[in-house]
């Protein structure tokens, strides 16, 4: 059941949006262009990494694959803490200001990658400083999404929701996709201080084009309580989790699981990332059509036998076709699941409520991670990305139960307007 507020509250909200009542249509993706390139540029440093990060923990320290998982999960484990700071912060000081302090912290975390590398002869230290990096990483991180994404909200309204959150996402997925060749040539001819210097300098190249950017008010008003948006979002967040897990799959271990078959590190995320991209800008809308649950739905399934594909493929072609299908059967579920979050709330918590249903996200991707790391020094590679498939279905059901709470609801209108 919904909380009692949405309905009252989002839809007064959303006549009063500053720009929701001028804006047309067509005019959608030229008023969020601005906030999808800072986006794209902001999150270039954590594409680079992706590839590479494994590499220099597993191969330049000489650490185990539970470590890999964990160095990597630690930035979306640090996101959790943050997720709902940053979603307050975007609420009460604005959006802009979110994504400008976001791009600051980023950048100290670049600082700490350097810090890493003069206690390469102490892999524990040196790890150890890494893990700090990319602490301050997730928390970057979750300053920007989530500030870009209220900032989108406020801009579109209520009612473009799936469009914002798809096309934002398609611009942070989009340096993913850049950012994994850009890192492997970083990373081969400058090793890991090219990729150190590279997370140093971005964020700071970003905010020149933050800057100038025209602000949104804050929208606080009457501030919601914690427990009421958690109630909101929460069901949609496991769905968004469960499916996220295979997500954290591909980012940790795709390259591990290519070099090891003697295929190259970087095609897999890559083609994962453009697949994913491609589906949110060309079906994006799709959720505000035809329901978020219905959408999320059909694409956990895709995203399940993309996940299994990529782990039971015995060539390069086969495994890249599972990751094609992961990227597009992912691309849409968080959307699809936001759209069901997001109207659950009034307009003065959007912030709040971004952040608290995309730190279901940072759970999968942080705890899970390494639990994945831990289970393929276990099992093997192929068993991470089975488990993972086996995740984004548990996610059916989920999606399922609010198509079935749709259809109860319509079928109490019908008889009302009936009666």
């Amino acid at each position: 059941m919904r909380p009692k507020f949405t309905a009252m509250n989002t839809n007064d909200s959303d006549k009063n949006s500053w720009l929701s009542r001028t804006i047309r249509p067509g005019h959608s993706l030229a008023v969020l262009l601005p906030i999808m390139a800072t986006v794209f540029i902001a999150f270039l440093v954590i594409g680079i990494a992706m590839p590479v990060l494994p590499l220099h923990v597993h191969h330049g320290l000489e650490l185990s694959t539970f470590v890999v998982g964990l160095v990597a999960g630690s930035q979306f484990a640090a996101a959790i803490a943050s997720r709902l700071w940053a979603g307050r912060y975007a609420d009460a000081s604005g959006a802009k200001h979110a994504v400008i302090a976001g791009l600051i912290i980023a950048a100290s975390g670049g600082l700490l990658y350097f810090l890493s590398l003069r206690f390469v002869a102490m892999p524990a230290i040196s790890v150890t400083i890494l893990l700090l990096g990319r602490a301050l990483l997730g928390v970057g991180e979750s300053f920007i999404i989530t500030g870009a994404q209220s900032w989108g909200l406020a801009m579109l309204g209520v009612e473009n929701t799936s469009k914002v959150l798809a096309w934002i996402g398609s611009a942070m997925f989009g340096a993913f996709a850049a950012g994994a060749p850009i890192g492997t040539a970083l990373y081969a001819r400058y090793d890991f201080p090219g990729i150190a210097l590279a997370t140093t300098l971005l964020p700071l190249a970003t905010l020149l084009l933050v800057v100038p950017l025209r602000r949104t008010p804050s929208t606080v008003r009457a501030r919601t309580g914690l427990l009421k948006v958690m109630a909101a979002v929460w069901v949609p967040g496991v769905g968004s989790a469960l499916s996220s897990i295979g997500f954290g799959a591909v980012i940790a271990f795709s390259a591990l699981l290519f070099v090891s078959r003697g295929w190259p590190a970087w095609p897999a995320f890559s083609l994962f990332a453009l697949a994913f991209i491609l589906t949110r800008l060309f079906l994006g809308h799709l959720a505000d059509r035809f329901g978020g649950a219905k959408v999320a739905l059909i694409c956990v399934i895709v995203e399940a036998a993309g996940l299994g594909l990529m782990g039971l493929a015995p060539g390069l072609a086969l495994a890249l076709a599972g990751a094609a299908l992961t990227g597009v059967g992912y691309s849409l579920v968080y959307p699809g699941l936001g759209v069901e979050a997001v109207h659950r709330v009034p307009a003065q918590s959007r912030g709040l409520a971004m952040g608290a249903y995309t730190a279901f996200l940072d759970v999968a991707l942080g705890f899970g991670t390494a639990a994945l790391g831990l289970l393929a020094s276990v099992a093997g590679l192929n068993a991470v990305f089975i488990v993972s498939a086996v995740a984004a279905l548990c996610a059916a059901p989920i999606a399922a139960s609010f198509l079935r709470a749709s259809a109860r609801r319509m079928t109490r209108t019908s008889l009302a307007a009936c009666g």
